[in-house]
């Protein structure tokens, strides 16, 4: 029993050594020892809760409520990285406007939908975690499904997992995503940069189409959230992790009705489009948005697909998008 002891004690024992020795050290050194800290404190907290949430989705599938295992395992996260490291996101009022909507936590229940978002860093599972509504699933690639823990909660939730390097088998999951999205009013959420850009200025990757033919296919709206660049908070190159609160915020659903393939390029543009707008809004908008005292500035690509060099131009190029909008 005493290894078992140790082994259970052992990561707090070490977290709170990095904690102590991060208030007497140097900055530099206090800063890389507070990142350690929070790191090992946030994959501990992950297991936890994935732990939990392997357990209730069981539970939740056994009576018959399949919508429910993200959710609530998610909400468990969120208030745990919170106590624990301080860490969290909250949504924000959105500036944009669809058919006379504003978008916020009422375009979360739009269901079904295709939410995408913008994907910056591994902590963006707590982003899903705060803003995940009920009854929605989420795509993977394929080489997650055979992970303990994280694969098997994810399987459990219906999960579409996506292999990326066979065009055929991903054809068929998202024809099966779209189809199961129609017969069961269930959402999917995609983040269709298709990588972690880890950027340090608010900019965005150029988008896979995917997440816009399953929108299209399925003929269900597109809901675009997008989260303000943290780097300030979280930035693994610089060994950076801070307590802090990123918001989020969900814009208005975009309609899909009537559209065809012939329409994935417009509608992927007008997507990106609108969530570079409101990224810039919401790093404006937040303190010590730039590392190092940078303005916060991008370059704006055409953003679809292989198309993204940058082009230079910071500020002027988020005019062009605005007169494209």
């Amino acid at each position: 029993m005493s290894w078992l002891l140790y082994t259970l004690l052992s990561p707090p024992l070490l977290i709170t050594l990095l904690h102590t020795l991060s208030l007497l050290a140097s900055p530099p050194m206090a800063t890389s020892l507070a990142f350690y800290a929070r790191l090992i404190t946030s994959w501990l907290a992950l297991v936890l809760c994935l732990s939990y949430g392997v357990l209730a989705s069981i539970f939740l599938r056994i009576v018959g409520y399949l919508g429910g295992g993200l959710w609530t395992t998610g909400r468990v996260f969120k208030w745990v990285m919170w106590g624990t490291t301080g860490v969290g996101f909250r949504i924000v009022e959105s500036s944009r406007t669809e058919g006379g909507r504003r978008g916020g936590e009422e375009a979360l229940l739009e269901r079904p939908a295709v939410l995408v978002g913008n994907h910056q860093t591994e902590l963006d599972v707590l982003m899903l975690a705060t803003i995940f509504p009920k009854y929605c699933s989420i795509t993977a690639k394929k080489s997650l499904k055979y992970m303990p823990f994280l694969g098997w909660f994810m399987a459990l939730n219906n999960a579409v997992f996506i292999d990326r390097g066979n065009r055929a088998t991903s054809r068929t999951a998202f024809d099966s995503a779209a189809a199961q999205m129609r017969r069961k009013r269930q959402s999917v959420f995609i983040f269709p940069e298709g990588t972690r850009s880890y950027t340090e200025k608010p900019d965005l990757l150029p988008f896979k189409k995917g997440a816009f033919h399953l929108a299209i296919q399925a003929q269900v709206p597109v809901v675009p959230i997008v989260v303000a660049n943290y780097s300030h908070l979280l930035n693994v190159r610089r060994r950076i992790f801070r307590a802090g609160t990123v918001d989020v915020s969900v814009l208005p659903p975009i309609p899909t009705t009537g559209l065809t393939p012939a329409d994935v390029d417009t509608l992927t543009q007008r997507t990106r489009d609108a969530m570079m707008v409101e990224l810039i809004r919401l790093s404006n908008l937040t303190p010590h948005s730039a590392v190092n005292g940078d303005a916060v500035t991008t370059a704006v690509s055409s953003g679809v697909d292989g198309a993204g060099r940058r082009r230079g131009g910071g500020l002027e190029e988020v005019k062009e998008v605005k007169d494209r909008l």
